[in-house]
């Protein structure tokens, strides 16, 4: 079973074209962290409002993926636009592992 999960969060009127940028610099470089199933950012009916989905092979992946040299500045940069905090919601296979 993946670690997957979708989070959700507001960005600041004033930092969405910064947070965009700063986004697609993040899906650029992940793809190369192993244990990365997934990893895509979106924007939200709601104005303001953004969306990540990761998804890594294991709990261990999404926190390497978070202490990455290259991520631990982008990620610091990306919640320097939010307004506010973020929620996030894990998502599970259907059929619950056995």
């Amino acid at each position: 079973m993946a670690y997957s999960f979708l989070s959700r969060f507001r960005i600041k009127a004033d930092r969405e074209d910064r947070f965009v940028a700063l986004a697609r610099q993040m899906e650029s470089l992940v793809d190369r962290e192993p244990g990365t199933l997934a990893f895509k950012f979106f924007r939200l009916g709601e104005p303001g409002m953004f969306a990540v989905y990761e998804s890594f092979v294991d709990e261990a992946a999404d926190k390497a993926h978070m202490e990455t040299d290259h991520g631990k500045p982008l990620i610091e940069q990306m919640i320097g636009c939010m307004d506010g905090s973020y929620e996030r919601e894990m998502l599970y296979d259907l059929e619950p592992a056995r």
